[in-house]
């Protein structure tokens, strides 16, 4: 069996109960060290054979997954963060489907979570925005031009950009393209929920500077949002005394 597990966001306490066991029982581990926090090997059990993926082709990865399977073993992929966001899983998962090797996915904490909770922010504000984009500046992999950040922006709701801090600037001129004031809060955040994480707070007049003067240039979540610095969002209903719902009745 092979499992494609998501670590968490670099914190070795936020993989999941289930990730942790299975990563503690596993043979072989290929893991993603260019990203993955390497405290979390330490949960691997004596003997097992460990690869950093980061040094190996895709060829290789399903190389090590298929011989490790035929011998009978239990294979863990570790990828950072949760693997249906940025993690290149479905090309590992395409092949392992057509070799016919069985295989699971164990969901894990994304680093736009992890950077919510070290913000302590809501991202989804009643009266705010109830809609997050999770996105990326177009780098080595293009975005098609339909999800540019300046037609992606107009709806003015919470955006997470991925793997793009370096481009700081673009996204800077995309966001005012799209209309956004120089006041538009946001929000950096290096290493979410690592021991050295680092966050700063700026506008779309002075972020970019902030960026650059840190040395930040990877390893960093771009939030975008009026939910940052929003003191007059609406209550929710979910708890207020005046509505009613399938477990409490309306108290006034």
């Amino acid at each position: 069996m092979v499992h494609i597990i998501g670590a968490g966001a670099g914190d070795p306490e936020l993989i999941t109960v289930k990730g942790q066991r299975l990563l503690s029982a596993a043979d072989v581990v290929i893991y993603a060290g260019s990203l993955v926090n390497p405290e979390l090997l330490k949960y691997c059990k004596d003997g097992v054979k460990t690869y950093n993926s980061a040094e190996m082709t895709l060829d290789e990865v399903i190389h090590v997954m298929e011989t490790a399977n035929a011998q009978g073993k239990d294979v863990v992929r570790l990828h950072t963060g949760d693997p249906s966001i940025y993690g290149a899983v479905q090309e590992q998962i395409d092949i392992l489907t057509e070799k016919g090797i069985e295989f699971e996915i164990v969901p894990g904490v994304s680093s736009f979570l992890a950077a919510a909770a070290t913000l302590r922010q809501e991202f989804t504000l009643p009266g705010i925005t109830q809609t997050v984009i999770l996105t990326r500046q177009s780098g080595v992999t293009p975005v098609p031009d339909s999800e540019s950040l300046s037609k992606l922006a107009k709806i003015q709701s919470t955006i997470c950009i991925f793997l793009s801090v370096k481009l700081i600037d673009k996204i800077v001129e995309e966001l005012f393209a799209a209309g956004l004031s120089e006041n538009t809060p946001v929000a950096i955040v290096h290493k979410a929920s690592w021991a050295d994480e680092k966050i700063l707070r700026g506008t779309l007049a002075d972020i970019a500077e902030k960026v650059k003067a840190a040395g930040i240039t990877r390893t960093a979540l771009v939030i975008v949002g009026d939910c940052l610095n929003s003191k007059r969002y609406e209550k929710s209903h979910l708890y207020s005394p005046k509505f009613s719902h399938m477990f409490r009745r309306k108290k006034v």
